[in-house]
C-alpha cells in the first residue's frame, strides 16, 4: 500500500497561476469594455431623444406663429405670436450654413416655447455643458440649438427653416449633430 506524503502534494505551478490570472483579467477588461460601450450607446441614444423633443418644439412652435399670421393675415398683431411672424421672415438668410458647424450665423434665432418669443441670437450659446437644449429659467438661453430661416427660390412662396444641434458626446472626438428642415408657405 502506497501512503503519501503530505510533503509531496501536488499543487498549482506559478506558471498556471499566472496563466489563470491573465485568463480572468482579459475576460473582466472585456466584459467592462462591452458594459462602457453599452453605457455610451444608451448615453447617446438617451441625448439624441432629448434634443429631437428639443427641436420638435421649436418646429412646432414655428407651426403656430405661422398659422396664428395667416390666420390674422394680412393684419398681423404686435404683441401676438402673428407678429412675431414679420420679425422672423426679416432675418432670412439666402444659404443655410454648413450642416456640422457647431457655430449658429449672425441671423439664427431661437423660439422660447413658454412664451412663443422670437429671441436673437445673442440667447444661443456654443457653450453646450451636457445636451442641445433650452434653459427657461433663470433665463431664457439656448445651448447649442438654433434655427435658420432660408430665403427660398426666386418664387418667395415658401421659407425653409432649418433647425439645427450641435453638442459635445461622452466618448466621441467629434460633436453630435442633428437638423431638421420645416417648409412653410407664405399665405
Amino acid at each position: 500500500m502506497l501512503v503519501k506524503d503530505k510533503n509531496m502534494q501536488k499543487g498549482d505551478t506559478l506558471i498556471e497561476a499566472l496563466f489563470a490570472i491573465t485568463v480572468f483579467s482579459l475576460v473582466a477588461v472585456g466584459a467592462i469594455s462591452i458594459m462602457n460601450s453599452g453605457v455610451a450607446t444608451g448615453q447617446r441614444a438617451l441625448e439624441i431623444s432629448l434634443v429631437r423633443e428639443q427641436m420638435d418644439a421649436q418646429a412646432e412652435t414655428l407651426r403656430y406663429i405661422h398659422d396664428s399670421y395667416v390666420a390674422a393675415y394680412p393684419n398681423s398683431v404686435s404683441g401676438q405670436p402673428s407678429g412675431d411672424w414679420p420679425k422672423i421672415i426679416a432675418n432670412q438668410i439666402t444659404q443655410a450654413s454648413t450642416f456640422g458647424n457647431c457655430t449658429p450665423p449672425s441671423k439664427a434665432f431661437v423660439i422660447n416655447p413658454a412664451t412663443v418669443k422670437v429671441e436673437a441670437r445673442t440667447t444661443i450659446t456654443s457653450n453646450v455643458q451636457t445636451y442641445s437644449q433650452l434653459r427657461l429659467a433663470p433665463v431664457f438661453s439656448s445651448e447649442g440649438l438654433w434655427v435658420e430661416a432660408v430665403k427660398s427660390d426666386s418664387s418667395n412662396k415658401y421659407v425653409d427653416f432649418h433647425i439645427r444641434a450641435c453638442w459635445d458626446s461622452l466618448g466621441l472626438s467629434t460633436p453630435m449633430t442633428l437638423g431638421t428642415i420645416v417648409r412653410l408657405y407664405e399665405p
